[in-house]
């Protein structure tokens, strides 16, 4: 239960699903964490939830300016980091014909200026050995309807493993991908569907994974704790798959 002991991390969006059970995960295992979001409500339960070991922190993913700000507290709390997980991200899913310019610019926000611009104000702050794991997506790989612009601000994070890899794996920091299929977390609760319309999108994304049942925010969990340690250091660039056979088919 120490594989990392001693660590400190950051988890953006860690107040519920994939972001809280691993910043549960983490201080299981040893580390320091901080985590953020944007809901007073859910920032409030994750207090209560992770208790003295978590530091949890208001901030807004999307803008950039907060960014710096939270490389600022970090490192006034930390004052290195080892870990980064960017685990924050919004999904609207919806045709082509029903974009707005607003919510395109919304999700690029969220799931692409934000990550990146947090990435640059860490730089003075990462230790001499750091990881940063980016939360993509199967959606990346697969041509889902409705899925246009969410698919391709995650096929833009899986672009920055490749490109920041090779720009940052000479100051020690690895940059890896975990890319989850469908996981039951309240993420599809923030749709904007009813109950019955829910429960038919659910059963519609069930019916295309060859394992036939949607992941558990546990399991995203378990291969970003890999990555977030020593066990992987020679993992740089790489991205892992968790979407129970959802791509390859």
């Amino acid at each position: 239960m120490n594989r990392l002991k001693g660590k400190r991390a950051l988890i953006t969006g860690g107040t519920t699903g994939i972001g809280l059970e691993t910043a549960r995960r983490f201080i299981a295992e040893g580390a320091r964490v901080v985590i953020t979001g944007t809901n007073p409500a859910t920032l409030e339960a994750a207090r209560a939830d992770l208790g003295p070991d978590a530091l949890v922190l208001s901030s807004d993913a999307a803008n950039a300016s907060e960014q710096r700000s939270l490389a600022e507290s970090v490192q006034h709390h930390l004052g290195q980091l080892d870990i980064l997980f960017i685990n924050a991200g919004v999904v609207q899913l919806q045709p082509i014909e029903q974009w707005t310019e607003e919510a395109f610019d919304r999700s690029f926000a969220v799931n692409v200026k934000g990550p990146f611009f947090l990435i640059q104000a860490l730089l003075p702050v990462f230790a001499a050995k750091a990881s940063i794991i980016l939360n993509g997506s199967v959606n990346a790989h697969i041509g889902m309807p409705n899925t246009s612009v969410y698919a391709a601000t995650k096929a833009s994070l899986i672009s920055f493993v490749r490109t920041l890899s090779g720009e940052l794996i000479a100051r020690g920091i690895r940059v890896n991908a975990v890319s989850p299929g469908p996981i039951s977390t309240p993420l599809y609760s923030k749709l904007g569907l009813s109950e019955a319309d829910l429960k038919h999108v659910a059963a519609s994304i069930q019916g295309q994974v060859p394992a036939g049942r949607f992941g558990t925010p546990s399991e995203v969990a378990d291969s970003v704790l890999f990555f977030a340690s020593d066990e992987s250091n020679f993992s740089v660039g790489s991205e892992l798959l968790l979407d129970g056979g959802m791509s390859a088919i």
